[in-house]
């Protein structure tokens, strides 16, 4: 590991979400940004870690959001790309109850969707101690996949451990497609997070612990088999654990994964057994289902503190 801090590559985009009902009946809305790996190095960021986010933004109001909420944040954006001929993408999100959230993108043309290999940032990576990429960014178009493998070869080459979360998004892609993609992309990293239906989407069979197995039999040292609200089952460099949910009552699902990865995230930079990287990412996650909303059920290491206490 040539670095200490977490660069995390991909998609971010500006999101307007009500919580009253469909968008049309709403007179406010609130504003707030989106995307996994931008999610994730914030996540990290608020345990206390390096953080920075690289990607491609529309030269835009939703983009300088965009900028302006992970700087707020601490991650650093010095390696984002502003595209001026491409907007940001949208998210827009609205709830008819907390079991019913629906969520509209607007990806199309838009500057996320013209990532490409020329935006790795080589520099960046050899500085990492982690790079982290997520299967929904080589959905977005051919030239965001091979950003994606260009990103993670450059990793390998300098020998910086790759992490993907594998996030499949039929919105994206047709299963088929993204099989095959992800299945590639899996060999090339050495930490990998994935819910057990996407790991059957890799033609991968068998209980979650199989499941795990045979994941890490594709190259990854580090395999986390997420199961919501089962827990997780994880391989990592050879032993397998059992990953049990805090149990909490949840308001809010989104964000969840992402809390999860974080915290595995941030432990593995400082240096943190095994176990423990396990113990704070179902943390994170279980406090992320009790605050509504990606970015503010994010928690630091106070409010940690409060859920794992001893009772």
């Amino acid at each position: 590991m040539t670095g200490t801090g977490l660069l995390a590559f991909g998609e971010a985009l500006a999101m307007f979400s009500t919580r009253s009902g469909k968008l049309r009946h709403a007179t406010s809305v609130e504003v707030g940004i989106a995307g996994s790996e931008a999610m994730v190095a914030i996540g990290v960021a608020r345990l206390g870690v390096s953080s920075s986010w690289a990607g491609r933004l529309g030269a835009d109001e939703p983009g300088a959001l965009v900028l302006a909420r992970l700087r707020e944040e601490g991650v650093d954006t010095s390696a984002v790309r502003t595209d001026r001929r491409a907007p940001t993408g949208l998210m827009i999100k609205d709830f008819r109850n907390t079991d019913a959230m629906r969520a509209a993108f607007y990806r199309n043309g838009s500057a996320g969707t013209r990532l490409c290999p020329e935006d790795v940032p080589e520099d960046h990576i050899r500085e990492a101690g982690v790079l982290h990429l997520s299967g929904l960014t080589p959905g977005l178009s051919d030239s965001a996949a091979k950003a994606v493998f260009a990103a993670a070869e450059t990793a390998r080459e300098e020998g910086v451990p790759v992490s993907l979360d594998v996030d499949y998004a039929h919105a994206l892609w047709y299963p088929e497609d993204a099989a095959d993609v992800l299945y590639d992309l899996v060999g090339l990293c050495d930490i990998v997070f994935i819910g057990d239906d996407a790991a059957r989407l890799l033609g991968l069979d068998g209980d979650p612990q199989e499941l795990a197995a045979a994941l890490a039999e594709l190259g990854p040292e580090q395999v986390i088999v997420e199961l919501g609200p089962r827990g997780a089952v994880a391989e990592l460099h050879g032993s397998r654990y059992d990953v049990p949910n805090y149990p909490v009552r949840s308001v809010d699902t989104e964000g969840a994964d992402d809390a999860f990865v974080a915290g595995y995230l941030a432990e593995f930079l400082t240096g943190a057994s095994p176990d423990r990287r396990l113990r704070t990412a179902a943390a994170c996650r279980a406090f992320s289902l009790t605050v509504p909303g990606e970015t503010t059920s994010l928690p630091d290491r106070e409010e940690l503190k409060v859920l794992t206490r001893p009772r």
